[in-house]
């Protein structure tokens, strides 16, 4: 290769670069009126979607000063928004976790964020919005990206529903050993969704990693003030990205939005990381009963919280 055609080619990223730039910064200019500064910003949307990172996880991913990060995170502390525990792994080591009221914060800055995004990807057909997508993933991939929280929240399309049912059928079979009948079970529910789907109070999302489905969970109405939550999972490979903490707190808000005061589900004893998830979103146990299901002995549980 010449160096005349290096030089081309350098020059065509600084080309791309300076435009990326140049949208990028109007896409944040929202931030900019907030309390936070970009890169506080930053470092709450990790703590947002990735459970227990410490200091030096942040210092690593975001590629920033040991100091500075800890100088944020105390000034977090003080307000309230980050609360640190120690790792169970090693007590050597500080968790940071947002508290309520660090999500709270975070909410109308990460909803903006994603608005503004949105209006972009409507300006273009929807097969221009996948072509962007996959550039953009073809981008990181050359690149050598190893971030793992690369992965994203969508609405169902044709064929998905089938997935769902396969991969929920697949995840339990092996992991816990559910015969047929689970599959048959959530093959009613996910029918149920789609013949009875009531758009202003019904939602599904899938969570999509490197163009597959690896994590997806329904809001359906069970009265008019309470709403369910179903059939959350995430892929084994894809966990540890904060997908199922990120799931159900859409889940919360959209229900909280469709004006329902009470959110509930039903789950089983034996899904031990399913329930933390429950348990760190604010539901509580309410009921719980002995049952012959799926080929196993369970202990089915009922929780529930209010989203006043």
């Amino acid at each position: 290769m010449s160096d005349q055609t290096l030089h081309d080619r350098a020059e065509a990223v600084r080309r791309f670069n300076r435009f990326y730039t140049r949208h990028i910064g109007v896409l944040h200019e929202h931030l900019l009126a907030s309390e936070f500064s970009l890169t506080e910003v930053r470092i709450l949307y990790e703590l947002a979607h990735r459970p227990a990172l410490s200091t030096s996880d942040l210092c690593r991913e975001l590629n920033l000063d040991a100091g500075y990060v800890s100088r944020v995170v105390s000034g977090f502390e003080k307000k309230g928004l980050v609360a640190k525990t120690r790792s169970a792994e090693d007590a050597r080591v500080g968790q940071l976790e947002l508290t309520e009221a660090g999500r709270a914060a975070f909410a109308p800055l990460d909803d903006a964020s994603r608005n503004e995004i949105i209006a972009v990807l409507k300006q273009l057909p929807e097969p221009a919005q996948q072509q962007l997508i996959d550039a953009m993933n073809d981008i990181q991939n050359l690149l050598g990206d190893k971030t793992p929280a690369g992965y994203v929240l969508r609405d169902p399309v044709p064929g998905d529903m089938g997935l769902v049912v396969a991969n929920q059928a697949v995840v339990y079979a092996r992991e816990y050993g559910w015969n047929a009948e689970y599959e048959a079970l959530v093959a009613e529910i996910v029918a149920k969704f789609i013949r009875d789907f009531d758009r202003g109070r019904e939602r599904c999302w899938i969570a999509e990693k490197d163009g597959k489905m690896v994590g997806s969970v329904f809001v359906v109405r069970q009265d008019e003030t309470t709403a369910k939550l179903r059939l959350l999972y995430v892929d084994a490979g894809a966990r540890g990205l904060g997908i199922g903490h990120r799931l159900v707190d859409e889940c919360l808000r959209f229900a909280k939005q469709a004006g329902y005061t009470r959110m509930m589900l039903w789950t089983n004893s034996v899904l031990v990381e399913a329930r933390r998830i429950y348990e760190k979103a604010g539901f509580q146990l309410i009921e719980e009963e002995k049952h012959r299901s799926f080929g196993k002995d369970l202990v089915g549980q009922v929780w529930a919280r209010d989203l006043s």
